[in-house]
């Protein structure tokens, strides 16, 4: 299993009027990672999960601590935690170092865009997401 590691900034523009990352902003943030994530699945960078067609079928996020701006990038690990003949769900933590600023979960569907219909992922994506599966409920808690 390999937990995938993104180092993602956190822009002044995050920031909601209390001084804290918006909700909304968390949402770009986990995007911004997703896309790194799934990014160089197939043989052109860019093409597989992403132009093979996908969409967003549900987002959870609870968050631990505030996050506010800073200089350095905040670390997002992420880890498939289901694979499904349609649909993968990747598990998500914010944090820097011991801290969790926010644990989350996405499910991404495979979907034809130009079929306008869900698709089976191809043997190349569920093989690409299952170097990233780990089943933490086995394991216990997150780290």
């Amino acid at each position: 299993m390999a937990v995938h590691v993104y180092r993602c900034p956190v822009r002044w523009s995050d920031m909601d009027v209390y001084g804290v990352v918006n909700n909304v902003s968390f949402l770009r943030l986990l995007e911004e990672a997703r896309v790194d994530l799934v990014w160089n699945l197939g043989p052109n960078p860019g093409d597989a999960f992403l132009g093979g067609g996908s969409v967003v079928v549900r987002h959870a996020i609870e968050y631990k601590a505030p996050l506010v701006h800073r200089h350095a990038p905040v670390e997002i690990h992420m880890w498939v935690s289901s694979i499904q003949a349609a649909a993968v769900t990747i598990e998500c933590e914010v944090r820097e170092g011991d801290t969790v600023y926010a644990q989350a979960t996405t499910t991404m569907a495979a979907y034809s865009y130009e079929g306008r219909h869900p698709r089976r992922m191809t043997a190349q994506e569920i093989a690409y997401f299952e170097r990233h599966f780990e089943d933490r409920r086995a394991i216990g808690a997150r780290s």
